[in-house]
């Protein structure tokens, strides 16, 4: 029988209730118990796929092909197990298919209600995850936070599932204590008003988790213990921290875990491990020696403001590829639309380790990127591009070595003379018809991986079998969100200049992965390798990038 924990958030949002679900779940996961976590966003939206990056974080993309938000990720990198569309349910989800069902008659004819059948519908959905991972705990986080109109449906779907059964159902509240300057002293009083809504929902919490600047003290523990009716063992310190790998361990000092079991009247199967991420969280406080790498994109500016969100996953991935060489990651961002202005300012890279481009939409910065692009393959700085930095890589390539001066891509130029990056043809029906939610190439796709290449190489010191009767082709899956491909009418062109096609799609014949010879590391990949990067195994790619960035 599932046991559900519902993680609501108080005071404000952007406190960190995605990282702290994933840290409480990787505790479950170190007791020996099979563990499984769910977001609810309350947006209209069926999922995060239409959504702008800058506003709303990086949209993260399953196995099986899902755009949800960036929790999911953290869910994945703690967990390390891949999730599915189920683990992700938004208010656009939950209204659609309740809308079908009636027009379908499943309703039997009746009136149907917000309440109880959004409630109901929610939790069906629910109870069908921990029934199709079989998980012990399910984790479900709550966008937003508590008071906003946008959480009440949720939060009597927990109330109500809560009201059933009392004994597997539990409530933990994260919210903030500020430390007003001027005062200097840590404010319990927004947390009381948290909870107080959170009862006005129905709903008692069991355990607070304090976030705040600096821990909590005792004082501050006993007065929440106080006024939100729960005892004092069961408010939680989480303080700021420079890694949110060290949450866990953070958690685990205040004995979260095994309060959680308690109240569940469990036990722990096995001795909490979490050996392996206390060295990890060693090495993140111990490493010394930088790594400078520069992530030349434009869904990070927001005003004055830098909103690192956009590219969470890259972000990730090259922390823990690095602390993998023991190395201290000291990550930059340049716009490209500054290199766009200003042409010469792109020898700035020559201070960098290693460049990635990532992926994007639109053609704002594009011309920017293909001058950072040129400057590392002509000087020979570790590059790695990722989806539209891939698709950017072959354009330079193309005008700059092939002489195919017009050369572009048809999302830029969809006149061009040399369209190298273009739209399938069942791309092209689907936005003729202006669907757009939830119609690129997404989810996870085979790649064989060419011999004798540094992908080959890459890939292969990370451990991945060849398939049976293939001896010395290295087959892999990867996650892919983009609607442009690399043209295969101009691959005999680009290969004869020097472009390699080291990873091919099997099923479709298409390029994966480009690398330019006679050059330290050049690779473009049409997936994102970032999507399956995790704290205790790096990705491959990410791996060698950052081995070669500390070389160069």
């Amino acid at each position: 029988m599932s046991k559900y924990i519902f993680v609501a958030g108080g005071v404000m949002s952007g406190i960190g209730k995605g990282v702290a679900t994933a840290a409480i779940g990787k505790i479950l996961k170190s007791k020996g118990f099979k563990v499984t976590a769910i977001k609810i966003d309350p947006y209209i939206n069926v999922d995060a796929g239409t959504m702008n990056p800058i506003e709303h974080g990086e949209i993260f993309v399953t196995d099986d092909g899902t755009e949800c938000d960036q929790d999911v990720g953290n869910y994945e990198r703690f967990l390390d197990e891949n999730l599915t569309t189920d683990n992700y349910i938004t208010t656009g989800r939950v209204y659609q298919t309740v809308i079908d069902k009636e027009r379908n008659l499943e309703y039997g004819g009746r009136c149907v209600e917000v309440v109880p059948d959004i409630p109901d519908e929610i939790i069906f959905r629910i109870k069908k995850t921990a029934k199709k991972t079989g998980a012990d705990f399910v984790l479900i986080e709550i966008g937003g936070t508590v008071g906003e109109y946008q959480n009440l449906l949720f939060l009597e779907a927990a109330r109500m599932m809560h009201l059933k059964k009392p004994k597997d159902v539990l409530f933990i509240l994260i919210s903030y204590l500020p430390i007003p300057e001027m005062i200097g002293e840590m404010k319990t009083k927004p947390t009381q008003n948290a909870v107080r809504l959170l009862n006005e929902a129905g709903i008692q919490p069991d355990i607070i988790l304090g976030r705040a600047r600096l821990p909590l003290d005792e004082p501050r523990k006993r007065k929440i213990s106080i006024f939100c009716n729960l005892a004092k063992e069961d408010v939680i310190s989480a303080p700021d921290i420079e890694s949110i790998y060290e949450i866990p361990i953070n958690f685990e000092k205040e004995n979260l875990g095994n309060r959680i079991l308690k109240k569940f009247g469990l036990r722990s199967r096995r001795k909490g491990n979490l050996k392996d991420w206390q060295r990890l969280v060693k090495t993140i406080k111990t490493v010394q020696k930088p790594v400078k790498i520069a992530i030349v994109g434009k869904y990070f500016e927001s005003g004055k403001f830098t909103l690192m969100d956009s590219y969470i996953s890259i972000i990730e991935a090259i922390k823990q590829a690095s602390w993998f060489y023991k190395r201290k990651p000291e990550i930059s961002w340049l716009s490209a639309e500054k290199y766009e202005k200003s042409p010469q300012s792109v020898k700035e890279l020559k201070n960098y380790d290693g460049i990635i481009v990532p992926g994007g939409f639109g053609s704002r910065g594009v011309e920017g990127k293909i001058k950072a692009i040129e400057f590392c393959r002509k000087n020979k700085i570790p590059f790695l591009g990722l989806c539209l930095g891939m698709q950017l890589a072959v354009v330079e390539f193309a005008r700059n070595v092939c002489g195919l001066k017009e050369a572009n891509s048809t999302e830029f130029s969809s006149n061009c003379k040399y369209p190298v990056i273009d739209l399938m043809p069942e791309q092209r029906a689907i936005l003729k018809e202006e669907k757009y939610g939830g119609t690129m190439r997404l989810g996870a796709y085979k790649c064989k991986i060419k011999p004798k290449t540094i992908s080959f190489r890459a890939y292969r010191l990370a451990l991945l079998r060849s398939p049976k009767g293939e001896v010395g082709c290295l087959e892999t899956s990867e996650r892919h969100r983009h609607r442009y491909e690399l043209n295969n009418e101009f691959r005999e062109v680009l290969e004869r200049k020097g472009m390699i096609m080291a990873g091919i799609n099997p099923e479709r014949d298409l390029v994966e992965i480009i690398e330019l010879k006679n050059h330290p590391f050049f690779i473009g990949t049409q997936f994102h390798p970032e999507y399956k990067s995790r704290p205790l195994r790096p990705h491959p790619l990410f791996r060698e990038f950052i081995r070669t960035a500390i070389k160069h």
